[in-house]
């Protein structure tokens, strides 16, 4: 456990104090990702079996509420952070994770603070959308499940405007992956991301079209068997996420039932503190501090720090 005390330039003359866990019971952590379990995705499927040991989940409360980080390397280097954003920094100025990572979840309120400790770049200002087998309204055509044998089918596709694809045929396999079909060419496909049925969340993605297939509800159709699948396999809640701007896409998701959720950022993060020096000193300092002030059987990874 961590008690972190303030805020960076804080003018406050009562410190801000927070408790701070490094967490690895799923149970746990589930429950403090269950505000709002769409936004909270990517986070939730990381409690999987196969993708937990690639994460480190750090968990901060304190008295402007509760703040939840993760950085993972298992489905590339990503950071998520969800929950109250002085919560978040009294996290981050600890533990800011790798040199370098993908922030796969945030919200506009964290910007500020994350400010602090990153350079963020190639910034994208999304939209979460979500359904359940309540609201799911499915969509029938001519679409079969792919598998790892049309992986160069489905690389050729993804990259069709000239962009790099390099999906292995095992992803495929692990995934749920759908795609439509014009004359044997694949002309659209959609995806998942995540797949976490004992945790009941889904997170689909990868969805695209063929320049000249565009317009046809080609998208709407492979969506909506991902979709379908992932509510049968266990995933009560589905979550997307959308460019606000793409009024196409938005339609065709909420054709399908999907509803609006929570803003959502994603972009490129580097640590302003490259070497490290500034967390690994504060973590020393909090060490000495906090070590007194837990319980017996504690295990101590930050301790009490002034600021």
């Amino acid at each position: 456990m961590t008690e972190t005390l303030g805020q960076q330039n804080s003018i406050s003359v009562t410190p801000k104090r927070y408790l701070i866990r490094s967490v690895r019971d799923p149970r746990v952590l589930a429950t403090a990702l269950s505000e709002d379990r769409p936004l909270a995705a990517y986070a939730l499927g990381h409690l999987e079996h196969d993708l937990l040991n690639t994460a480190v989940f750090y968990i901060a409360d304190g008295p402007k509420g509760k703040g939840v980080v993760m950085h993972a390397h298992g489905m590339g280097v990503t950071t998520a952070v969800i929950g109250a954003p002085d919560a978040i920094n009294a996290i981050i100025s600890i533990h800011p994770g790798p040199r370098r990572s993908y922030l796969s979840t945030a919200t506009p309120e964290h910007l500020p603070f994350l400010q602090r400790w990153f350079r963020i770049e190639n910034k994208l200002s999304m939209l979460r959308m979500s359904t359940t087998r309540l609201t799911f309204e499915p969509v029938n055509g001519s679409v079969r499940r792919l598998s790892g044998l049309d992986v160069e089918l489905l690389n050729k596709l993804y990259a069709s405007e000239g962009g790099p694809s390099f999906f292995r045929a095992e992803t495929i396999n692990r995934a749920v992956y759908f795609g439509a079909f014009y004359d044997r060419e694949l002309v659209a496909a959609a995806g998942s991301h995540i797949v976490a049925p004992n945790f009941s969340i889904g997170v689909v993605g990868n969805v695209f079209t063929s320049p000249s297939h565009r317009g046809h509800g080609l998208a709407t159709l492979t969506t909506s068997s991902v979709t379908e699948t992932l509510l049968s396999q266990g995933c009560s809640d589905v979550v997307l996420t959308v460019d606000p701007n793409n009024e196409p896409a938005i339609h065709a998701y909420r054709r399908l039932g999907y509803e609006f959720g929570s803003e959502v950022v994603e972009a490129q993060l580097r640590r302003t503190d490259i070497l490290g020096i500034g967390p690994t000193l504060r973590r020393r300092a909090a060490l000495l501090r906090g070590r007194s002030l837990e319980p017996p059987g504690t295990e101590v990874v930050s301790g009490l720090i002034n600021r």
